[in-house]
């Protein structure tokens, strides 16, 4: 096929082939580019908020196979072939794609991989950290019990792939929310994308990780700032069925000093499994105990699930019914599944009214004291085999008067339900940030809710996916997720537990969640060792609130995960590249857990950078292989040379200052904080570093109106030590490696190495 002809459209180019489908092209900023094949969609996006808006310069000229259009950092070729080669402002070939097939109404889209490719996101995958190769489906999945490495596809697919390779890196996003699959070969160099119907629509985001996923979260909304509890340890199982067996758990976290931010109540706290209800048999006072909890700093969060029993006495579901509430069948009938309660029907959340109505019903929840609430079951998943556990592709969904059916709204009911019960709560409670968490999704999810791995199974090959499936879920767009610690299904040993454990307190969500037929798994147990060395990683992760907040308000400005692959700050760097069993917190910290039985060593990466051991001030050298203990009491934390490290310890805040192996960085290291919730004042404040000799400046300045909230500041030194030490000119009394310092904006430290 041929190109036939080109025009100029506003803000973009469009273009004709002899026997193709039309495409458009647009430049959205110099590194972003919308791509439309074929008809556009026919109703809006539910994924994508602001189209960037960058309405950047571009130039086009003809070439001799076809055309060329142009910012100052990409290059765009639409050859009369329709094949489209993008290029970086080098000339580097950064991505090609052949001109896709179009079959009815489905699609297939072929692109050349680079031999060294590296691809990665596609949401909650049982897949290591680079996809590639792998075949993987694009329809939200309950696997029907615990999964394992391999389980494809699982609760939440997300249509977004970040490729790199020599020329760079570039990041895909998929605007179609039907039926999907992606292949991705070793030889040939292949990715194929399959979509059962819809339009093919897709972005491509050039840059770095970092500025691709601004993009991203430009594209598709910015996550919002959690409340500063949900950074708390949540205490959960399938199995807590009454209010004293609550008040029993949270009174052994207070007896054995643990502790504890949220229990979260599973089925067994509703009437007969019926959504939004409380089964006051056994939760006779659940406002009674959620206020009684509160006094103790600790909050409760109740399970929603989307079916609907469909019972004339409920009223759920007598008022739904009689505003026409609930996905159709093709005669206009009410479509039933099997679920928990039952015979269920299901809210068709692609309708506003109907997320309105939905998101108004979470009034009671609020009423009873619930703090956040946790989306299950939400693919939407059913019992019945027949339709896949599923509802059947013929159910009818509303889409705001456009019309569809569930091959339309599948991949999106987890996402627009999330969209209902934000939008209520914070209607309800406009001086209180929701908090959701959801097993399912889709592109936007990143706007409503956290997520989780979902019902994996207890085992050391689970815990060894963890980390690549967290990676993965904030390498597309998904920052705030964690697992079930130790697994959902089965009985942890006791070193299994411990070493999940040690690694979900360095993740967003930490919760340890099980089965009603497993070994229960509050700390206390796994015996006394355990319970110290559990006590010390739930201690860990309250001092290191400051750090966790301040990534999560970084992200609610970019997207940013907070747990990110080491190629994330280190891209040219054979040595990190693939490691999926390391990871960087933020900029400053580089945790390795233990994922193998009886491992009391590991090998640990190190990235080229000056590094401290988080345990014993221990410098190491990067840009090699370290071989570091790891007793079963902790595993391999480093901090990074020239970091300023603030962690919290009983009202004060201690800032650990780790010199830098040159002069310093000039951007410094910033600590947000806040009320905790709401929307009122905030403050940031910033930590710079400058090494001159021996001379060691740490300077401090802050921003906005919120009071300082800390008792004392503690400068802390490590791998080194002090000789004298002047805050804001005066000379100050030292311990060595410690200064009770106080407020200030400039000290200076003479080190003594």
């Amino acid at each position: 096929m041929s190109a036939q002809d080109r025009e100029t459209t506003d803000p973009g180019f469009r273009f004709e082939f002899e026997a193709a489908p039309e495409l458009e092209c647009c430049f959205l900023t110099p590194d972003a580019i919308r791509l439309t094949w074929g008809p556009g969609p026919d109703k809006p996006s539910p994924s994508v908020v602001s189209e960037l808006g960058g309405n950047p310069e571009v130039a086009w000229h003809q070439t001799a196979d076809g055309w060329r259009i142009q910012s100052h950092e990409l290059s765009l070729d639409v050859c009369r072939s329709g094949r489209l080669d993008v290029r970086t402002e080098a000339g580097w070939l950064l991505r090609r794609d052949d001109p896709p097939v179009r079959c009815e109404r489905a699609w297939r889209l072929r692109s050349w991989l680079q031999p060294e490719e590296r691809l990665h996101g596609l949401g909650l995958r049982a897949a290591g950290l680079n996809l590639r190769p792998g075949f993987y489906r694009q329809w939200n999945r309950d696997p029907g019990g615990s999964y394992g490495f391999g389980h494809d596809p699982l609760y939440l697919c997300l249509p977004v792939l970040l490729g790199r390779h020599r020329a760079g890196s570039y990041l895909l996003f998929f605007d179609n929310t039907f039926e999907s699959t992606v292949s991705l070969s070793r030889r040939p160099y292949l990715a194929e994308f399959t979509f059962a119907d819809g339009p093919l629509r897709y972005y491509l985001l050039a840059g770095p990780p970092a500025r691709a996923l601004s993009r991203y979260a430009q594209l598709t909304g910015k996550p919002p700032l959690p409340p500063r509890w949900a950074l708390g340890f949540h205490q959960s199982r399938w199995g807590y069925r009454g209010q004293g067996q609550v008040r029993r758990v949270v009174h052994g976290f207070r007896k054995h000093g643990l502790p504890l931010a949220a229990v979260h109540l599973d089925i067994d706290h509703l009437r007969g499994y019926r959504t939004l209800t409380v089964n006051k048999r056994r939760f006779p006072d659940l406002a009674g105990l959620a206020e009684e909890l509160g006094q103790r700093d600790v909050r409760l969060v109740s399970i929603v699930d989307p079916g609907v029993k469909r019972d004339p006495r409920f009223w759920l579901y007598r008022q739904g019914r009689r505003q026409t509430m609930f996905c159709l069948n093709p005669d206009g009938s009410e479509h039933r599944a099997r679920v928990w309660p039952g015979w269920c029907v299901f809210p068709d959340f692609t309708e506003q009214r109907v997320r309105r109505w939905w998101g108004s019903q979470y009034r009671e929840l609020v009423q009873h004291g619930i703090a956040g609430v946790w989306h299950d079951m939400n693919e939407p998943a059913t019992f019945e085999e027949d339709t896949a556990h599923t509802l059947p592709n013929s159910t009818r969904h509303g889409f705001d008067g456009y019309g569809g059916d569930h091959r339309e709204g599948h991949n999106l009911y987890g996402l627009s339900m999330a969209k209902a019960a934000y939008e209520g709560l914070l209607e309800m409670q406009p001086d209180r940030r929701p908090w959701i968490l959801s097993r399912s999704g889709w592109a936007g999810l990143q706007r409503y809710a956290w997520s989780w791995t979902g019902d994996v199974e207890s085992s050391w090959e689970a815990l060894q996916m963890t980390l690549p499936s967290i990676l993965n879920l904030g390498l597309s767009g998904m920052p705030f997720s964690g697992p079930d610690i130790g697994g959902f299904s089965g009985s942890p040993s006791r070193e299994l537990f411990l070493r999940w454990f040690q690694l979900a307190a360095f993740l967003p969500f930490f919760r340890s969640h099980s089965a009603w037929d497993a070994e229960p798994k509050e700390p206390w147990r796994f015996g006394k060792q355990a319970l110290d060395i559990l006590r010390s990683f739930l201690e860990l992760r309250e001092r290191l609130v400051p750090l966790l907040y301040t990534l999560c308000w970084q992200a609610s400005q970019t997207g940013h995960p907070l747990v990110r692959p080491l190629f994330w700050d280190f891209p040219d760097e054979p040595l990190v590249s693939d490691v999926q069993d390391a990871f960087l917190l933020g900029t400053c910290l580089l945790v390795a857990p233990v994922l193998e039985a009886s491992a009391r060593r590991r090998q640990v990466p190190l990235p080229s950078a000056g590094w401290y051991h988080f345990w014993d001030d221990r410098r190491l050298s990067g840009g090699r292989r370290a071989s570091l203990p790891a007793p079963l009491e902790r595993i391999p934390v480093l901090v990074r040379a020239g970091s300023v490290l603030p962690l919290a310890h009983k009202g004060s805040l201690i800032l650990h200052v780790y010199p830098p192996e040159d002069h310093g960085s000039d951007d410094g290291f910033p600590m947000y904080s806040d009320a905790g919730d709401g929307f009122a004042d905030c403050r940031l404040d910033r930590f710079r570093l400058r090494l001159s000799g021996s001379r060691l400046e740490l300077t401090w300045s802050s921003q906005g109106s919120y009071p300082w909230p800390y008792q004392e500041v503690v400068i802390q030194l490590h791998g080194a030590g002090l000789r004298t030490v002047r805050l804001d000119g005066r000379k100050a009394g030292h311990d060595g490696t410690r200064v009770r310092a106080g407020r200030f904006s400039r000290a200076e430290l003479e080190l003594d190495w």
